[in-house]
């Protein structure tokens, strides 16, 4: 096995001093290089970026340059298409030539410029070129008719054999096309030119050759099509597509690094044509591009001085550092000293130098306290090694005394759980049953052998609510909130396949990993069985108490309405107690019938999307008659924009839950008061609102409002003639069509309901 080298001993560090030379050397060190190597990386990102965007502007400005040299030949163009003495139909040939041949001279790009005639024979041109031939079918002259006066760069077609020879490369044009239009306005002919290319590559010298040669930049411009009309040898009129280029054509101007098809990398900055006046443009877009290395020469160069000087920095700083750690560790020599002769018993305390500082002062007080604390904690342990076996024996008597004493407790639970009537189920957080007492053996059918261990839900439960439990689980151990030691009515099952109902309970008993659900279970099949009984009892008295209630009541109306003739005045006042007496005992049995059918599941509702506004008006016109006999005044408050309200309703249950609430408020309003029903709208929900100017609602009544048969007090209920189901049934309505119903009220001010019902 090879032995890894060793640094000699000499070069080890062996005081203090040593260390931390060494460590503000390697820290100064670090921290300098680290210092460096942020603003190095500061320049050179502003350095990049600054070379980045100067790339970008160069971009612009030769697109600029373009749009405007483009610019400016459209619109000499177009003037010399609606000059008079050019297009007039008395002027020569000779004259026309003359004209033309002074544009081309004025502009020497202009390589072929003449007029042709609306069948495409061109009448005239500057030099003579191209008369009496038809360019009809030539774009420029086809696209200047249609209204597009401006092509885009094409190679010379029939004047590729007419003009000299150029060296390099074929000719190539940019059209720009107008028509002239004779005295009615309609157009003549077309005034056509042809635009040398070389126009183009002297306005990409006129940017780029002031900084080629320190540079070495090259400048594309690419069609909207991605074709390069100008640029390197090996890219003309090959098809490229780049990411610069994709943000040219979003009309960015910036810069980007990329790669292109060659391999190499470039920093690239681009810029798009634009539209310049009525020049529609041509959708070029100009790539400057500039290749890595040379672009980013500078940054390595900024790098390298950056690096020196940091080393520079480190060196300088390290010697600093060897200086003041021989200043540190001084009195630390001198603390050591005075130790040494504590050692050897020539003193009693740490003597700190003169001049040491106030941490060496502050470490020898430490020292002296903590000789003293040793000495004094030595006699403590001789004396604790003296009673040791006494407090042992001690710790362990209390140890057996409090684990008899857990035994005993957790007994006395066995037995108590054991002796329970209700039956106890014990199941971990997995849903496996932990322990089973007697009483769930009758229960169930099971023995304590045959359940313990196996899953809650199939022991208990019938398969379509197994799933239930594993739900609830999963939101136990995700963190969902429980609300334990609730009350619960459960189907459940026994060994013999028969389900009944229990009540339950479920704690949460011990922590952590540890915790397991307790569960105590109560058959109530009993009673389910008695109130079942109580219900068809009520519902069938109910049923044979209306029929002759509702003859009974027809007949005294008739008498009190004076239908059977006039009655003596005492007998008439008998009658009408009579009368209200039956329409009052009508209303109860009417409520126990709701009551009855909402408990059992049978109360129909049939509902359809309608207004609330007709609804609320025909629950105040059923309340007109007891509002006026009571001395009450209904108001109707329907805001602007109320009539357009719309809920899914059963129209006459709402006007039932209506008819509770204002006749509530017309009993509990003093006379010459106001009952006023609302309409308003929030987002999603319907608001109605029924407010009475009554005492308000006592505190104690408050948590019972919505209970059945609830009264205030007995005295109320016979002064007010109530039965106390009406609000219960109400509430009931109104949740089945998924709204809810609630109330404010205040002392001495009055009470308001609401009801919140969903938008239809």
């Amino acid at each position: 096995m090879p032995i890894l080298p060793r640094f000699p001993t000499s070069l080890t560090p062996r005081g203090l001093g040593a260390w931390l030379a060494l460590a503000f050397s390697l820290l100064t060190v670090v921290l300098t290089l680290l210092l460096v190597e942020v603003v190095e990386r500061f320049a050179t990102a502003q350095v990049k970026s600054t070379i980045g965007a100067g790339l970008g502007e160069m971009a612009m400005q030769t697109a600029d340059k373009l749009d405007r040299g483009m610019y400016e030949r459209y619109r000499e163009v177009r003037l010399m298409a609606r000059r008079g003495d050019l297009v007039a139909p008395g002027t020569s040939h000779a004259e026309r030539r003359r004209i033309l041949g002074d544009m081309q001279s004025t502009y020497g790009y202009y390589e072929w410029i003449g007029m042709a005639a609306l069948d495409g024979t061109v009448l005239v041109e500057a030099r003579g070129l191209l008369e009496g031939k038809n360019v009809a079918k030539r774009p420029w002259f086809i696209n200047a008719l249609e209204g597009t006066y401006v092509g885009d760069v094409h190679e010379a077609v029939l004047l590729a054999k007419l003009l000299p020879v150029q060296e390099g490369e074929p000719r190539r044009f940019v059209d720009v096309a107008f028509p002239w239009l004779d005295a009615d306005g309609k157009p003549a002919g077309v005034l056509g030119t042809h635009l040398s290319w070389e126009w183009a590559r002297d306005v990409e010298r006129s940017i780029i050759v002031p900084v080629q040669a320190r540079n070495r930049v090259q400048a594309l411009i690419v069609s909207a099509e991605g074709v390069v009309l100008l640029g390197p040898e090996d890219l003309q009129d090959s098809k490229v597509d780049l990411a610069s280029l994709g943000q040219a054509r979003q009309g960015r101007t910036g810069y980007s690094v990329e790669r292109w098809p060659d391999g190499r990398d470039y920093l690239v900055g681009y810029a798009a044509t634009r539209a310049v006046g009525d020049y529609p443009g041509l959708g070029w877009h100009v790539l400057v591009r500039q290749d890595l290395e040379d672009a980013y020469r500078p940054v390595r160069e900024l790098r390298a001085r950056a690096l020196w000087s940091g080393a520079a920095l480190a060196l300088l700083f390290s010697l600093a550092g060897l200086l003041l750690a021989r200043r540190i560790t001084r009195p630390l020599q001198a603390l050591a000293a005075s130790a040494d002769r504590l050692r050897r018993g020539d003193s009693q305390e740490l003597v700190p130098a003169r001049r040491g500082y106030t941490e060496v002062r502050q470490l020898s007080g430490a020292l002296n306290a903590l000789v003293t604390a040793l000495v004094d904690r030595r006699a403590e342990l001789q004396t604790l090694n003296d009673t040791l076996e006494q407090r042992v024996a001690q710790r362990t008597l209390e140890l057996e005394r409090a684990l008899a004493s857990v035994r005993a407790s957790e007994q006395r639970m066995a037995t108590i759980v054991g002796a329970a009537q209700d039956a106890f189920i014990a199941a971990d957080q997995r849903g496996m049953i932990l322990d089973w007492n007697p009483a769930a053996e009758r229960m169930f059918g099971w023995s304590r052998h045959d359940a313990v261990g196996w899953p809650l839900a199939e022991m208990i439960l019938p398969e379509r609510y197994r799933a239930s439990i594993a739900k609830a689980l999963r939101g136990f151990h995700q963190g969902v909130e429980f609300s334990y030691d609730r009350r619960l009515e459960r189907i459940v099952v026994n060994r013999q396949g028969t389900e009944f109902t229990v009540e339950t309970t479920v704690a949460l008993a011990g922590e952590g990993v540890d915790a397991f659900f307790s569960i105590f279970l109560h058959d109530i099949s009993e009673r389910k069985k008695v109130d079942r009984m109580k219900s068809e009892f009520v519902s069938t008295v109910s049923h044979e108490l209306r029929t002759p209630l509702t003859s009974i009541h027809a007949s005294l109306s008739l008498l009190d309405t004076g239908m059977a003739g006039e009655l003596p005045p005492d007998v008439a006042k008998l009658i009408h107690i009579a009368s209200q007496s039956c329409e009052r005992l009508m209303r109860m049995v009417n409520d126990l019938l709701d009551i009855q059918k909402i408990e059992a599941g049978q109360m129909e509702y049939q509902r359809s999307v309608q207004p609330l506004a007709p609804v609320l008006r025909h629950a105040a016109e059923t309340m007109e008659g007891q509002a006026r006999q009571a001395g009450i005044a209904l108001r109707l408050d329907l805001p602007p924009g109320a009539e357009g309200v719309q809920a899914a309703i059963d129209h006459d249950r709402l006007v039932q839950v209506l008819s509770n609430l204002l006749s509530n408020a017309i009993k509990f309003t003093p006379s010459g008061k106001t009952v006023t029903v609302g309409l308003a709208q929030r987002p999603g929900w319907a608001r109605v609102s029924v407010t009475d100017e009554g005492p308000g609602i006592p505190p104690a009544f408050q948590g019972r409002v919505f209970e059945r048969f609830a009264q205030a007090d007995g005295a109320d209920s016979r002064r007010r003639s109530g039965t106390g189901l009406g609000l219960s049934i109400s509430k009931a309505i109104v949740e089945e069509h998924g709204g809810t119903i609630g109330f404010e009220t205040r002392a001495g001010m009055g009470t308001r309901f609401t009801v919140e019902l969903p938008l239809g």
